[in-house]
């Protein structure tokens, strides 16, 4: 009896399929179908936008916050992209898997601002003959051959960055990057049917032009040549522009007459000097041609805003917008010009010449005379200001020719360490003034100054250095003082 109770125990628990599919309600198969078909169309849509955004252009898909910009292209590139007119390609010689990303990253940025841009990677392995078609060089892997039609430059790896050696540790260390500069210049290159010439002046102690700004010239595509006048007689028919560095001597009659004679023919030239001693007519008479006079002495600013340093003699002048500046003002750079003489404009001068101020002192400035002094502050027989230290000058002359000389009262806004205290700005004018005068509609000059991985300067006035000195030891401090005494007033009362 108790057996039989107990079989009929078991067949009432016997799993029954059609009792548990009974229990899956429709809903149940409805929610399920939904949250299926949900995650497939979320999936979907995922894989679309991921097609898509690999589509769009790297200059917007991409954001370079690098300080110094390291991985994008500036306005000057993409100006001269967008004038670009002829084909150009760029090829990338490194091994599949072994592409430095930071140049392929940069070369995809030309590729996505013209049209006319193409890049191309070649593997020395696969290609073992490639690069002998351009060189005969063993190129560094990484390296560029930048290529339209019968003209083509090689870009070495080792001139895209920059290097210095710690001669403490005899260890290398990167300092800058330089591959807008390289590839650009060599676009220019490429493209460019007619290079500029510019004639160095040689022979009367001039200064040797400064390592970077010669490097920039010869970014820029400028053929840099030396010319004695006195061996010559007469400037090459070929110059496009002559580049006369700070003479400690004087020309001779007949150079002056040569120098006159190619400017007066619609020449260019820019023209630097320092404060000299020496008798120096025919050089001021090149100038006083052009309506242009030094200014005895040594300029020195009676302004803090308009010197740093603490010494009144390394001026910050102000920068005006002229054809020759006009990017370098707008750009709010400051530019450093350390020991100018002053820049006279003479009232005596042709109607056909025009003179534009580059670069001013404030009204407070003085020329001092006499530099054997034993004070800086101004003296009797010292010049007041406001001063000029550089120009532009412009003679319009018959047959559709211009006369364009640019003048600077000091060659030290030349040099390299100055350059510097300014985060590039010196160097920005120079070459700003040199395209001014060498551009023509078959040859553009651009130049871009290579990018530093090094700490960047804080370039400030001496009046902002006192500014944010009180700010630092007294105003802010006092404020805390006054919030805590207060805060102490209250508590008290309270």
């Amino acid at each position: 009896m108790k057996l039989k109770e107990k079989m009929k125990n078991k067949n009432h628990n016997k799993f029954d399929k059609k009792k548990l599919i009974g229990t899956i309600s429709k809903k149940h198969i409805k929610n399920g179908s939904y949250t299926m078909v949900m995650s497939v169309i979320f999936i979907a849509v995922v894989i679309v936008i991921n097609m898509i955004v690999s589509t769009i252009p790297s200059k917007y898909s991409e954001i370079d916050i690098s300080s110094q910009k390291l991985y994008s292209i500036g306005d000057e590139t993409k100006k001269m992209l967008k004038d670009l007119e002829k084909d150009v390609t760029i090829y990338q010689i490194a091994q599949s898997g072994s592409e430095d990303e930071n140049i392929s990253n940069l070369l995809k940025k030309y590729e996505d601002e013209s049209k006319h841009i193409k890049v191309e990677q070649k593997d020395p392995v696969v290609n073992p003959k490639f690069v002998s078609q351009y060189t005969s060089d063993d190129l560094s892997a990484n390296s560029l051959i930048v290529v339209c039609g019968d003209r083509n430059k090689v870009i070495d790896y080792n001139n895209i960055y920059e290097t210095s050696v710690d001669y403490q540790t005899y260890s290398s260390q990167t300092t800058g990057f330089d591959g807008e500069g390289q590839i650009t210049s060599a676009i220019g290159y490429v493209t460019s049917e007619n290079l500029p010439a510019l004639y160095t002046v040689e022979g009367h102690g001039e200064k040797d032009m400064d390592s970077s700004i010669k490097e920039d010239i010869e970014k820029a595509n400028m053929d840099i040549k030396s010319l004695n006048l006195l061996t010559e007689g007469s400037v090459p028919d070929d110059a496009d522009c002559l580049f006369i560095d700070s003479p400690s001597t004087d020309f001779s009659s007949d150079e002056k007459d040569a120098i006159i004679e190619y400017l007066e023919n619609g020449g260019k030239a820019i023209i630097f000097s320092d404060y000299t001693t020496e008798d120096m007519p025919n050089f001021d008479a090149i100038l006083e041609n052009y309506g242009v006079q030094r200014t005895e002495g040594v300029v020195f600013e009676g302004d803090n805003q308009h010197y740093a340093m603490q010494m009144p003699y390394y001026l910050v002048p102000t920068i005006n917008s002229t054809d020759a500046s006009s990017e370098t003002a707008s750009a709010g750079y400051y530019v450093l010009a350390p020991y100018a003489q002053g820049i006279k404009q003479l009232d005596d001068v042709r109607d056909t010449v025009k003179i534009e101020s580059i670069l001013t002192t404030s009204d407070q400035a003085y020329s001092k005379t006499d530099l054997n002094s034993n004070t800086i502050e101004k003296e009797d027989g010292d010049v007041e200001g406001p001063f000029d230290l550089g120009v532009s000058i412009t003679e319009s002359l018959d047959d559709d020719k211009e006369t364009q000389i640019v003048y600077y009262s000091t060659s030290n806004l030349m040099d390299s360490q100055t350059n510097q205290m300014v985060s590039g700005g010196n160097e920005k004018l120079i070459m700003e003034s040199l395209k001014w005068m060498t551009d023509t509609e078959e040859s553009a000059s651009v130049s871009i100054p290579s990018k530093s991985l090094e700490v960047s300067y804080l370039t400030i006035t001496d009046y902002d250095a006192a500014f944010w000195k009180i700010c630092t030891i007294a105003l802010i401090p006092g404020i805390f003082l006054v919030i805590g005494f207060v805060v102490w007033i209250k508590r008290r009362k309270a």
